[in-house]
């Protein structure tokens, strides 16, 4: 089916669901890659305008990506959850748009609708967003998660320690970590992104990285980020896997790229949950009668936008609404943390920092909508046309949009990945400017250890003026 609206005395026409959404996406250097974005900006507003009057029910008839062809396309059909959608099924995209900046639509309200909500639906409606409005409704949308600590609760701002070392070294990994710690960052996960991935080392580091919880008696997770099937080999071998982590993206192909599919992902999420590793939590008042559940979100994933070009796996579509069918594959799987690494492929897909903050809203914005628990990357590549200003612009905006965990890392200049991140400093930052706090159990814990000093006047926990004692023999380790 096509469509078409007049501009300027001037009629546009779009050939299918799949082209009207790509002309109608804000200019990013990856679709002028692809040859799928709008030509001019009178095109690309004639493409939102047009897409502003489509019914949210086109979205359940015609796919992007072919059905029969696409396993994603599937999962996200044949999941759907027609009863939540009914309370916005009458509406158009812009109708959509107007809802969601109503007081009408509460958080409880989107919680319940989130089933009812496509990746596509949730992918247009941003396109005709401003970056406030990406804001304003994300920050309305709460998903609540948990393994030993409870993470996107309101008022909270978690982050995940990530202590990289280019050789894998154990006490370059050891200093990054007591450094994150004593900054009060980990409580998300404390995550290591392999310089050596094979499955012995992935067993070393799950090893080390488990002592150091287990020793100091942190509420937090651990997860190396290797590929899912070197995560199921360590399992085999007994090691203490916390988190699955897997790169995932939004069509069929791009998944396999990746060296994956839906079953092998199902597989593994049954694996860490047979483990049952994670804390116990009271349960809510009413709840099948226990009084405590296991917390049992196991998987951690990332995603990006600019990946299924990447892997021509894109089908001709723009890079935002498969990066939104990305989380409609997360969603399935009821993972504890999802983030984009949003500016982490390159200029090639998001050329300057004007373009990196506008994905990174428009990420945040559909993960928290699809009620997926969002975090995200906020980086550059040193060759991309963006630099730190545009950074603490992005944090400071999804701060205030309640984005679920940020990145912390020494420096925020990541040594093994080279590239530009956000660092413990900046998490400090952003909870100071924003009234953020941790994770409840991971705040309880920094002030039972000292890296924490109790609040004055009702105010927040602020870091400890002296180095905490318990740390001081790791200290003196690590300066040997």
């Amino acid at each position: 089916m096509s469509y078409s609206h007049t501009v300027a005395a001037r009629r546009y026409i779009f050939t299918d669901l799949r082209d009207l959404m790509a002309r109608a996406t804000p200019l990013r250097s990856g679709d002028r890659l692809a040859g799928v974005a709008a030509g001019s900006a009178a095109e690309r507003m004639a493409a939102q305008m047009a897409l502003a009057d489509l019914p949210l029910r086109t979205f359940l008839h015609e796919a992007v990506v072919p059905y029969e062809a696409d396993a994603v396309t599937r999962l996200i059909l044949d999941t759907h959850d027609a009863a939540a959608f009914l309370p916005v099924a009458h509406l158009t995209v812009g109708d959509f748009r107007n809802w969601l900046l109503s007081d009408e639509a509460s958080s409880e309200a989107l919680a319940a609708l989130a089933p009812g909500l496509t990746p596509e639906m949730v992918a247009a409606v941003s396109k005709i967003c401003r970056l406030q409005d990406l804001a304003l409704i994300a920050r309305k949308c709460r998903v609540v998660t948990r393994f030993r600590g409870t993470i996107g609760l309101p008022g909270r701002m978690a982050t995940r320690l990530q202590p990289n070392h280019p050789t894998d070294a154990a006490s370059g990994i050891a200093a990054s970590l007591l450094d994150g710690l004593l900054h009060g960052s980990g409580d998300a996960v404390i995550g290591i992104n392999p310089a050596t991935d094979n499955v012995p080392q992935v067993v070393r580091l799950l090893h080390m990285l488990d002592g150091v919880i287990g020793r100091y008696g942190i509420p937090t997770q651990s997860c190396v980020l290797t590929h899912v099937t070197n995560t199921l080999a360590a399992m085999e071998r007994g090691a203490p896997v916390d988190l699955v982590f897997q790169s995932i993206g939004g069509t069929e192909a791009t998944n396999q790229s990746f060296g994956i599919d839906l079953a092998l992902l199902a597989e593994a999420r049954d694996a860490a949950l047979s483990l049952q590793r994670g804390a116990l939590f009271p349960c809510a008042e009413g709840t099948d009668g226990h009084a405590s559940e296991r917390g049992a979100h196991v998987m951690y994933f990332e995603t990006g936008q600019g990946s299924a070009l990447s892997a021509n796996g894109h089908h001709g579509c723009d890079q935002q609404t498969l990066e939104a069918r990305a989380y409609g594959v997360a969603r399935h799987f009821k993972p504890l943390l999802v983030n984009t690494v949003v500016g982490f492929i390159g200029p090639e897909y998001l050329y300057d920092g004007k373009q990196i903050i506008r994905a990174g809203l428009e990420d945040h914005f559909c993960g928290k909508l699809l009620g997926v628990p969002m975090g995200c990357d906020i980086c550059y590549t040193n060759h991309a046309e963006a630099d730190s200003d545009d950074m603490d612009a992005l944090m400071t905006l999804l701060g205030a949009a309640g984005c679920n965990f940020i990145m912390g890392i020494p420096g925020s200049d990541d040594i093994m990945l080279n590239y530009q991140s956000t660092s413990f400093h900046d998490a400090l930052v952003l909870r100071d400017l924003l009234g953020l706090r941790p994770a409840p159990e991971f705040e309880a814990w920094l002030l039972k250890m000292g890296v924490f000093q109790p609040p004055e006047d009702h105010g927040m926990a602020r870091l400890a003026r002296d180095l905490p004692p318990a740390f001081s023999p790791a200290l003196a380790r690590l300066a040997a």
